[in-house]
């Protein structure tokens, strides 16, 4: 099954950091058939579904368990022990062969119903929020993704800068389009794009832990499209913190961040557009 034809109400399963890597046994297909029980006419994916080894084999599952069209964003551990090159190389030619997965970076703008549309970008922790250079958070991305170890941490912060600013600028190039065209837009991605979305343990993360869990870039991007464009209401679907929150940034923007455990996947929301 492959893209919405119908402009009908759609019922949308949001799921977030399931991290299917960390199932053991018949566990993976387990959730993926409570997932397919509810029978959703698509699935949302806000990133951090397997590491950079084991992706393909867990979208492939993905794929057969949950026959639906499945649109998805990477998240940082979907590059553990690879690059990014080859994990975009990878599931880029997956999504080519499984007509029912559409990775969101190659996915432009993806009609929902008659007055909602689909857009999504990976995006990435730009550093920019919080205290980069005296924090002491070591995150395993600097380790265990190529593109981001062993480098120099003024090196680390551009390359972190660059991957916001990729972000950003998808979305400056394709979301006011989609705002032209449709009154409600939803946005999928990993890392919140707001310091008031980035929440652990029920709290904003302090400066020492927002380098690492929020993208400035996109929010700001996002603040600026939506004051030109005050008819049209944008929802962000995002992950990573692992902290659930749903924060009314303005009053046609909203942005809600899944909560997650590991090794305890879970449906996040059904959501009806």
């Amino acid at each position: 099954m492959g893209l919405f034809s119908s402009p009908a109400m759609k019922r949308l399963a949001w799921l977030t950091d399931i991290h299917l890597n960390f199932l053991e046994g018949t566990a993976c297909s387990r959730f993926l058939d409570e997932v397919a029980r509810e029978q959703p006419d698509g699935i949302l994916i806000s990133g951090d579904l397997a590491e950079g080894h084991t992706i393909e084999t867990c979208l492939r599952m993905v794929a057969q368990r949950l026959t639906c069209p499945v649109y998805f964003v990477l998240g940082n551990h979907d590059f553990y022990f690879s690059n990014f090159r080859d994990v975009h190389r990878t599931v880029r030619n997956l999504c080519h062969a499984q007509s029912n997965l559409h990775w969101l970076n190659d996915g432009g703008i993806i009609p929902l119903t008659g007055n909602t549309a689909l857009v999504g970008h990976d995006g990435w922790a730009d550093g920019r929020f919080g205290d980069f250079f005296n924090s002491d958070v070591d995150m395993t991305d600097y380790f265990l993704i190529e593109d981001l170890a062993r480098i120099d941490s003024h090196s680390r912060f551009e390359k972190l800068n660059r991957l916001g600013d990729e972000a950003a600028a998808f979305v400056d190039r394709l979301l006011p389009e989609a705002l032209r065209q449709y009154e409600r837009v939803i946005l999928v991605t990993h890392v919140p794009p707001f310091r008031e979305a980035c929440r652990y343990d029920g709290e904003i993360c302090d400066d020492n832990y927002l380098p690492h869990f929020a993208c400035r870039a996109l929010g700001e991007s996002l603040t600026n499209i939506m004051q030109e464009f005050p008819a049209g209401h944008l929802t962000v679907l995002c992950g990573h913190t692992h902290g659930r929150a749903v924060v009314e940034i303005a009053s046609n923007l909203v942005v809600k961040t899944g909560a997650a455990e590991y090794g305890a996947p879970a449906i996040q929301e059904i959501l009806t557009v």
